[in-house]
């Protein structure tokens, strides 16, 4: 059993721990594997293929599992290292302690988005960005997107996703409430693009708005908070459980493209049953 810290509470021993695993993973080529998976199941609703990650009620369970290969690998480097998460509710300045340059690095510079402070700086020699790379090498953010400003999910938004006892809802992808797809991003007012999970990548922009969004090791803590969010949901409503318990039906267009209650999420053999509890594993702060 261990513990995910608020980042804001980590001292600067935990910090460099923190991110000295996170660069000896780019070095052996473990990190861009995981890069590539996440790239490999960014599967939008719009496309006829089984949906595990995004779009689609595994969103949840699905990154749990991803965060904990991902740990498992840190712990390898470090047994003592962890993912902390990011309260983007309550840390929403460009140059709080996660922007610094002894932790993650800020934004990027004006003209071509390089991140030029922090380990992760292309600079500094240990992360070049090689998956889903179009030009460019570096780590490229743009917080707050300053040319067409975009805000951090407030408390009131989060609790509007909070609020809603029903997991997900038929047809089971990024155009109806419930839950998950209100905390994901996609059901929001029509006078929004986002919100939650979805506006914090925009906010960040850069590499964190696509599928190889974990070039930016910001995506760890951003997903830890939402990991514990779902952990909030299940306390606030006990008897809501995951949906779809049970495929679609034959001939529903969803049958082969979401993920039911006990069926195994690729590209590990393991269910959204099995990744709903935390507790024998990992607490939060």
């Amino acid at each position: 059993m261990y513990t995910r810290q608020n980042q804001k509470n980590l001292t600067s021993a935990q910090k460099k721990r923190f991110t000295a695993a996170v660069l000896e993973l780019k070095r052996n080529g473990v990190y861009d594997a995981f890069v590539r998976t996440h790239d490999t199941y960014f599967v939008p609703d719009r496309d006829r293929k089984l949906r595990v990650g995004h779009m689609s009620p595994s969103f949840f369970p699905w990154h749990r599992r991803y965060l904990l290969e991902f740990e498992k690998q840190l712990r390898t480097v470090d047994p003592g290292v962890c993912v902390p998460y990011w309260d983007w509710t309550t840390d929403t300045s460009p140059v709080s302690s996660l922007w610094a340059d002894d932790f993650l690095g800020g934004t990027g510079r004006d003209g071509d988005r390089q991140v030029m402070t922090g380990p992760f700086a292309h600079e500094r020699g240990g992360w070049n960005v090689t998956v889903g790379v179009r030009e460019a090498r570096f780590l490229t953010r743009n917080l707050g997107r300053p040319q067409d400003p975009v805000s951090l999910p407030t408390p009131a938004e989060l609790r509007w996703a909070l609020g809603d006892p029903v997991y997900d809802v038929s047809p089971w992808d990024s155009t109806v409430g419930g839950f998950r797809n209100k905390l994901e991003g996609w059901a929001a007012p029509r006078s929004e693009h986002w919100r939650n999970h979805n506006k914090v990548h925009q906010w960040i922009g850069g590499h964190m708005t696509g599928g190889t969004a974990p070039n930016d090791p910001v995506f760890w803590l951003h997903h830890a908070f939402v990991d514990l969010i779902w952990d909030r949901w299940q306390q606030k409503h006990p008897d809501s459980g995951y949906l779809p318990a049970v495929p679609p039906p034959l001939g529903d267009f969803q049958r082969g493209r979401v993920i039911a209650l006990d069926e195994p999420m690729p590209p590990w053999d393991v269910s959204p049953r099995e990744m709903s509890g935390h507790q024998r594993l990992y607490r939060y702060e």
